[in-house]
């Protein structure tokens, strides 16, 4: 989940000013937290207290109104009903990577992944994207494997996973669509060497760069293992975490079940 959170943090400052390179500064006064983060922490807190996702999503949404949501999601917020408005948007995608996780069960993880992405994206691409986003994670702590990986999503959910980065870099338009977008975060981490370098690969294609940075973010997470993220970026991300009380008690809660669970 922290890998997400990162990406999210890192990318937040080149969602309308795409950068088509690697080198840039990755600590940056402009840097903040998205929806991204927020609705991963929603996500997260809903499956660990066994709350409802629509009325967590809203709460969280509620609460941080200026987080950067689209304008179906901000309509959906502002509704009365917590009817899912058939959503095939990367929002699904970017608020998954606590889950896999949690769930030991991949069977059980489709599962909870549909759960938590049909609150909103009850659209099939919608769900997809999901779904695709949470094997992957699921796939890199317990497989180790990018080729598995690969084939896995490419058989499973249908994406070309065969386009290299440097095509990307060259031809890849801003897409906020689970279709348009999840791929290509997953292609950016199997390109990856480490995870500082899969954020700033996820960065150089350009795109909607906060969430792309967030997904590939954290399936690099799970892939290189959390001790692979950089001191200075893990106490970067967590101050911005620590901002909101809130925030700091579900990320402490998640370490907790993790420690239990590993230990």
């Amino acid at each position: 989940m922290l890998g997400a959170i990162i990406g999210d943090i890192i990318g937040s400052r080149f969602e309308r000013f795409n950068y088509k390179g690697k080198d840039f500064e990755l600590f940056h006064e402009s840097c903040r937290m998205t929806d991204d983060s927020v609705l991963t922490l929603a996500v997260a807190d809903a499956f660990m207290n066994k709350k409802d996702y629509a009325q967590t999503i809203k709460e969280y949404g509620r609460a941080n109104p200026l987080a950067g949501y689209g304008g179906s999601f901000v309509a959906w917020l502002d509704s009365a009903d917590s009817k899912p408005y058939n959503s095939w948007g990367n929002g699904s995608a970017m608020r998954i990577s606590a889950l896999p996780w949690l769930i030991d069960d991949s069977a059980e993880l489709m599962e909870e992944a549909k759960k938590s992405a049909e609150v909103t994206h009850n659209h099939p691409e919608g769900i997809k994207g999901a779904q695709a986003v949470a094997m992957a994670i699921w796939m890199a702590i317990r497989v180790k494997n990018k080729e598995e990986i690969k084939a896995y999503i490419e058989t499973t959910f249908g994406y070309d996973l065969n386009r290299t980065v440097k095509s990307l870099v060259e031809t890849y338009e801003f897409d906020v669509s689970c279709q348009g977008s999840v791929p290509e975060a997953i292609i950016c981490f199997l390109e990856s060497t480490s995870f500082e370098d899969c954020i700033r690969t996820a960065i150089s294609i350009g795109g909607d760069s906060d969430t792309i940075a967030s997904m590939s973010g954290a399936i690099a997470e799970a892939f290189y293992g959390t001790e692979s993220i950089s001191e200075e970026l893990d106490e970067y991300a967590l101050i911005k975490v620590a901002k909101n009380s809130k925030y700091a008690d579900v990320a402490m809660q998640f370490n907790e079940i993790m420690n239990v669970k590993t230990a």
